[in-house]
């Protein structure tokens, strides 16, 4: 298992943090997403690593932005 964590400005509420992680969740091969609203983090899990650029397509979609890899 791999997990992954990144830092996405934007979130402001409890409906940011579900945006977030049901687009990221989407995403092929993500087996759990958690999202730190107060510390702005993400952290993702996967049997195999991720694509950071899938994460931050996905991120994007649901309207915020990676600003960075923890």
């Amino acid at each position: 298992m791999t997990t992954a964590t990144y830092t996405v400005t934007g979130m402001t509420c409890g409906h940011c943090v579900s945006s977030v992680k049901e687009e990221v969740g989407e995403v092929s091969g993500v087996t759990s997403v958690e999202v730190d609203l107060a510390g702005g983090l993400l952290t993702v899990s996967s049997d195999a690593p991720v694509d950071a650029a899938l994460i931050a397509a996905a991120v994007k979609e649901a309207g915020y932005e990676v600003t960075g890899q923890a």
